[in-house]
């Protein structure tokens, strides 16, 4: 079966003129610029805008340092965001430069986080008149108890202890060769025989010292300036830890003080490479140390104790980047180890990486006053189709009531050791606020924490099938996770899914018939012309939409196709036939969609969903009987309520009248007067925890390239290589961002396409060339994504264009 997503692609790539590729896809259009810059003082410091080639470069000088937060900073000229801007090393500095014609005349230039000013957003939401506050969406129908408690301590009881090999014990490619530390707390099941399962945590972006007398932060300098002391971040994740160790596992939880400190500005990735050398590095000393090798201290722990083919990974925000990535360089390697679990929890995807063929859980915190947007779902969305009989389980979960720190007891005030706080800053929001009734407190979040992370890993390093109603879609809870509504989205393996419709794009086997239209969208903001799908989510913004936020690294690529169905009489509706050798779905337990009202609908909205077999008998269900997927999140302004596409999920055991080894088609039709929904994922499932099986993709990367700039327009060929021949074409994205003092260069996202068995492709990048002399060499990002049939390993290089205008 080909790729649902390389068949819409490869189908539009001919309609792609190069015009469409050229024209800037950021903000606006390339225009003549003013003859002197501008500038003023705002409430965020001092900014001017000056004319370079091509647009204008933004700079504002800050009155204070940034807040260290996982998400990325952006400049916002007038309330409108400009997009991630570069910090200079002491954070006091931003710059973006940008093809924007209207930065010339603006009024005001801001910081901006996840697409808004938070100020701006605050007096929004302050200017607005105050609604109740309305109770969060809970599963439909009573609550059903998952049959294993995840958070039930094991039989063991657990020893704590720590390793330290220092402050810069190692150096890291990802930071440009600076220095990080070795540093882990250990949790070890007492007792327990022979080599255990290991589970790795790495936490997020968080300041890497603090002064115990001032009580103050910082993050500019590592190892600590003298009077300060590092955070222990890495000592905050003690409940789930403790429960896993108790049941049998060895937990390691590592410091990433030193990537923190480092990561702005001497990455590429804002430390993603780096986060996943430290991964690496300790995985290789506990390795060693298993064997008998290497530190006294590891060795006396670790001896005869690790199972390094059963390993788990938990990465924290920034952390659930660097997890994913260490995940990926581990499939990179010729012996790997045997990593068969990841879990992002509230986790960054500034650059989109897919994680195919390992069983993966996304866990986005409604409240995430940090990570906004939740981009962390593009793992999620991306990874779903990224190749053919994928033996992976993956699964995404919307804490309602949680922030993004109090998952870690460090980044928790009241039980820190250091400075912390609440990172969702609007006191007077309704759902939100500490005091709102649907908040968690932070006791309470770090339970759903405990019970979720553990039981993620005791379901698929373990083997517990109890715990799979938690993260399969059918509405499981538990006990330990006290009153948290938390909703759950699943994908099947490829042998327990039986996909009737992707809804990824247009098919002429899908009917639309009676008062309706069905349009494939992707996206937001008119980003991706050259995918050849309109925008979703027109009426929201970045921080509303996680599956079609533009990533930071990935801005143009389209995000997330799904099927806009509007209707305006119940005859409006989507019929899907199923092919003869599929019609037999006895094998199934469930039909499942993933479904979201549309954001500019209003009323009530349901559908009907119709499943009919060959001889004609039908049974049809609405989605309101057995879903909560089309009620709208709670929220009162941005980035509230989220638009989050839900399971719809109807028991075959349900269907009563028809036969399950004759469905013929399935209608989704208006069951309201009027409506609209996004649509996703129409399969017929039989839900299990699946396998990890990631070594036999090859990885992709994208080599860089030292050009002359030209007296004018020109292009620059680049190349994309495998590390081995596939047997299918290789599709992955490819974005150019210009830099430092890069001209503005129009240039969109393009797909590149390697023919199967091949191992090369090569790809051109528009250059601007002129007769001035430069001061600088240009230099462009050059960023690969969301591949297809294959991973990432080299994922960013720089495209480097030197002046030959000189004497």
């Amino acid at each position: 079966m080909h790729s649902p997503v390389r068949a819409w692609t490869k189908a539009l790539a001919a309609a792609v003129t190069t015009a469409t590729l050229s024209t800037s896809l950021l903000a606006g259009s390339a225009h003549a610029a003013p003859p002197s810059p501008i500038g003023s003082i705002g409430d965020d410091g001092a900014w001017t805008v000056e004319p370079v080639g091509g647009g204008h470069r933004v700079t504002l000088r800050l009155n204070k340092p940034l807040p260290v937060r996982d998400a990325v900073p952006e400049l916002a000229a007038d309330g409108r965001s400009l997009g991630p801007a570069e910090e200079s090393p002491d954070g006091m500095t931003l710059t973006v430069v940008t093809p924007d014609p209207s930065v010339a005349a603006a009024s005001s230039v801001d910081v901006a986080w996840n697409g808004e000013v938070p100020e701006a957003t605050a007096a929004a939401a302050g200017r607005a008149a105050p609604s109740p506050a309305k109770p969060p969406a809970k599963p439909h129908g009573p609550p059903v108890p998952a049959p294993v408690d995840p958070a039930a301590p094991g039989p063991y009881a657990v020893t704590h202890d720590e390793y330290d090999l220092g402050d810069t014990a190692i150096t890291l490619e990802g930071l440009g060769g600076r220095p990080a530390e070795i540093r882990a707390k250990v949790y070890l099941p007492e007792g327990a025989r022979g080599r255990r399962p290991l589970v790795v945590f790495l936490h997020g972006r968080h300041s890497a010292c603090y002064n115990p007398t001032a009580w103050t932060t910082s993050n500019t300098q590592w190892p600590c300036p003298a009077g300060q002391r590092p955070i222990a971040s890495y000592q905050g994740y003690d409940g789930p830890a403790d429960v896993l160790a108790s049941q049998g596992y060895v937990v390691v939880s590592v410091s990433a003080n030193g990537v923190n400190a480092a990561d702005n500005p001497y990455s590429e990735d804002r430390g993603a490479l780096a986060r996943g050398e430290v991964v690496m590095r300790h995985l290789d000393l506990l390795a060693d140390a298993d064997r008998g090798v290497g530190e006294a201290k590891l060795v006396s722990l670790f001896k005869g104790r690790l199972d390094m083919g059963d390993v788990g990974l938990m990465g924290h925000s920034r952390g659930g980047e660097g997890v994913v990535k260490a995940a990926l360089m581990n499939a990179g390697r010729a012996k790997p180890y045997g990593i068969r679990a990841v879990l992002p929890l509230a986790p960054t995807d500034f650059a989109r990486a897919t994680l195919p063929g390992t069983p993966m859980a996304v866990i986005l915190p409604y409240c995430d006053g940090d990570v906004s947007n939740q981009q962390g779902q593009h793992f999620y969305d991306d990874s779903r189709y990224a190749v053919d009989a994928d033996p992976a389980f993956r699964s995404s979960l919307m804490v309602m009531g949680a922030d993004h720190n109090f998952f870690n007891t460090e980044w928790t005030p009241g039980v820190a050791h250091a400075p912390a706080s609440d990172d969702w800053t609007n006191r007077n929001d309704p759902v939100c606020a500490g005091a709102a009734p649907s908040r968690l407190t932070a006791a309470e979040q770090y339970a759903v924490g405990t019970a979720y992370i553990a039981g993620f890993f005791r379901l698929v390093q373990g083997g517990e099938q109890g715990l799979l109603p938690l993260f399969d879609g059918s509405g499981g809870t538990t006990p330990s996770a006290g009153r948290a509504v938390v909703h759950t989205v699943a994908q099947a393996p490829a042998g327990g899914r039986l996909d009737v419709a992707t809804f990824t794009s247009p098919s002429p086997s899908t009917r639309v018939s009676g008062a309706a239209t069905a349009v494939v969208c992707a996206g937001m903001l008119d980003r991706s012309p050259q995918s050849g799908l309109p925008s979703c989510a027109t009426a929201l913004t970045t921080s509303q939409a996680p599956s079609w936020t533009p990533a930071t690294y990935a801005g143009n690529v389209a995000s997330t196709p799904v099927l806009r169905f509007s209707w305006n009489d119940p005859t409006g509706a989507v019929t899907v036939p199923l092919d003869k050798p599929d019609q037999n779905v006895s094998r199934f337990d469930a039909l499942t969609f993933r479904a979201a009202r549309d954001e500019k609908a209003t009323g009530d909205v349901d559908l009907a969903v119709e499943v009919v077999d060959k001889k004609g008998a039908s049974r049809t269900v609405r989605v309101s009987e057995v879903s909560d997927a089309l009620t709208s999140f709670p929220g009162t302004a941005s980035p509230l309520p989220k638009t989050w596409l839900r399971t719809v999920r109807v028991p075959l055991s349900t269907l009563t009248g028809v036969k399950p080894q004759q469905i013929s088609e399935i209608r989704i039709s208006g069951a309201s007067q009027k409506g609209a929904v996004y649509l996703a994922d129409l399969a017929f499932t039989r839900m299990d925890a699946g396998e990890a099986r990631t070594g036999g993709l090859p990885q992709v990367s994208v080599e860089g390239a030292t050009v002359d700039e030209g007296d004018g327009p020109g292009t620059a060929t680049l190349r994309v290589r495998l590390s081995e021949r596939s047997k299918a074409p290789v599709t992955v994205q490819i974005q150019t961002i210009a830099t430092g003092a890069a001209p503005v260069v129009a240039s969109a996202a393009q797909e590149v396409v390697i023919p199967a068995r091949s191992l090369e492709a090569s790809f051109q990048v528009p250059v601007a060339g002129d007769t001035a002399v430069a001061s600088a060499p240009q230099s462009y990002q050059v960023v690969a994504s969301v591949p297809v049939n294959a991973t990432i390993g080299g994922g960013f290089t720089r495209l480097v264009v030197t002046d030959d205008d000189g004497s």
